[in-house]
């Protein structure tokens, strides 16, 4: 009777322990999180689906993105479901990041189209405890862990420095990107105020693309009608408009090749490799390299480092890059992005070189 009176108290005092260990555990997590508690947290874990979602599949730089994503995650470890592509469309982009929450990843890595619409799919990761990197373009505002960026602002001046110290004087077009994109709008308002303070002998004139090629061809067209005398082209992502500038500039007759009367002087950015055979070419003469190779790699890396709870400080990094913090408080890797002429065209280490 008094061994089963003990056993009794023993497992009376058993029960009292854990349902007050369960009334903490509740306690804290109402206290501790205002993340949405249905979904899975990423925070403490660095296992799990992470989703990609891809702005478009119609340039070859983002073709070639597309390739290096799986390989990257390989590398470093990170387990990704089949890329999605938003197909230029930013409430679609949105869409995506929902459909990618719902099926319960752990970790995202988008390359926003609009820096600020992409806020609303944030907002949706956050809730849900789900760590994101940004790839290629900052968002206003929304917390992600990383973004992985080239210096945008670099872009727009490398090209006018070259435009500049190869045209004395005269007019040069500046086809943009979308404003809608800190990068469209980083590389028109770098280029624009590089000619201002540096070349004050050039005209720029503005042709707003937002990354479609059929728009650049018909404005390109419309510009060359009224001014036949232009000098130098800037295009913003070659990936996009390289084929409709250079097909437009053949129909009028006025592709002529590096060394001739009449060549017009044409710097891009990218580094895909039509660019590349353009350059040898002599049908353009630059391109700055955007490391697309990189953008995967370090976008896979992030995305682990995140989920696993690792964080960053601005400074130099290990791999020939700086952590910066933009105005918005969000951390940027600015991944280096050389310049590409004649000169290093040939060179085996650009990402362009490496890819059919």
């Amino acid at each position: 009777m008094l061994d089963s009176a003990v056993r009794k108290q023993n497992r009376s005092r058993m029960v009292q322990a854990v349902a007050a260990a369960v009334g903490a555990s509740l306690v804290l997590a109402a206290c501790g999180s205002t993340k949405d508690t249905g979904a899975a947290s990423a925070e403490g874990g660095g296992t799990g689906k992470v989703g990609v979602i891809l702005p478009l599949l119609t340039s070859p730089f983002w073709q070639s993105y597309n390739d290096y994503v799986p390989k990257m995650a390989d590398s470093e470890g990170v387990d990704t479901l089949k890329t999605v592509n938003s197909n230029s469309d930013p409430s679609q982009q949105i869409t995506d990041i929902n459909n990618q929450l719902n099926q319960g990843v752990k970790g995202l890595v988008v390359a926003p189209l609009d820096s600020a619409a992409i806020e609303a799919g944030l907002d949706q990761a956050e809730r849900k405890g789900v760590p994101v990197v940004a790839v290629d373009v900052a968002p206003d505002k929304g917390k992600v862990a990383m973004v992985v960026r080239a210096n945008n602002v670099a872009y727009g001046e490398k090209a006018c420095q070259y435009l500049g110290e190869q045209i004395p004087s005269g007019k040069v077009v500046q086809i943009m990107g979308d404003l809608a994109s800190v990068n469209g709008r980083d590389r028109s308002e770098a280029f624009r105020a590089c000619v201002k303070k540096n070349f004050p002998k050039l005209k720029v004139l503005e042709i707003p693309a937002k990354w479609e090629s059929d728009t650049a061809a018909s404005k390109l067209d419309t510009l060359l009608n009224a001014n036949p005398d232009i000098k130098g082209i800037y295009m913003q992502a070659g990936g996009v408009y390289l084929a409709p500038t250079l097909q437009t500039l053949k129909s009028k007759g006025m592709l002529k090749k590096a060394g001739q009367a009449g060549h017009i002087t044409i710097v891009s950015n990218d580094g895909i490799a039509q660019e590349y055979d353009a350059i040898r070419k002599g049908e353009i003469d630059a391109t700055v390299s955007q490391p697309a190779d990189l953008y995967a790699k370090y976008g896979m890396y992030y995305i682990k480092a995140a989920m696993e709870g690792k964080t960053f400080e601005p400074g130099p990094t290990d791999h020939d890059s700086t952590i910066v913090k933009l105005p918005s408080g969000i951390l940027e890797d600015q991944l280096p992005a050389p310049l590409v002429t004649k000169d290093n065209v040939d060179d085996p280490k650009l990402w362009g070189n490496t890819v059919k």
